[in-house]
């Protein structure tokens, strides 16, 4: 037998997926990623093919690595055009933290809300925009990622740009 996400033929452990019963045999990596954390990983390409499973349970797990993996642009481009049907696109999503679940925080610790401002606490270059954003920058009105409570979105020199929270503090 293989898993059922990556087939790789290891020694597999079961996996429940919540809130169903139905379970899937997994290698250990694959176990360990839909247990805790998921971290950007050359052993995640092979979500690219477990989405399109035709079996459900496949396809919920792969789902929500995929949603595990935000800050991947492989993997927002994948869940963008893979199709899940209803009933198990609910499934899938029945079985994550809700979006109220993500707390923001500084890097001090403060949490952030929906229109906060911020204060920039290093210079950050701006991928794709050609300008650093310097220190001691004021960020106002600033936008949070919903399933990602590492970033926030804000306007700087007219563009807006993704912004880590631990690069931030809150102002006043």
């Amino acid at each position: 037998m293989s898993c059922a996400i990556c087939s790789a033929e290891a020694e597999l452990l079961d996996f429940a997926l919540a809130p169903r019963s139905d379970t899937l045999a997994l290698c250990p990596t694959c176990h360990a990623g839909a247990s805790g954390a998921v971290e950007e990983a050359p052993h995640w390409q092979c979500l690219h093919e477990a989405i399109w499973s035709t079996d459900a349970a496949t396809q919920v797990l792969a789902y929500r690595l995929l949603q595990a993996l935000p800050e991947s642009p492989w993997a927002r481009e994948l869940l963008e055009i893979a199709y899940l049907e209803p009933e198990t696109l609910a499934w899938a999503e029945a079985g994550m933290p809700l979006p109220s679940d993500v707390v923001h925080r500084d890097s001090n610790g403060a949490v952030l809300s929906a229109g906060d401002a911020v204060v920039l606490i290093k210079d950050l270059p701006v991928k794709g925009a050609g300008f650093t954003a310097k220190r001691g920058t004021a960020v106002r009105n600033i936008s949070l990622v919903q399933d990602n409570d590492s970033q926030i979105e804000g306007r700087v020199e007219g563009q807006r740009i993704v912004i880590l929270t631990k690069f931030v503090k809150k102002s006043g």
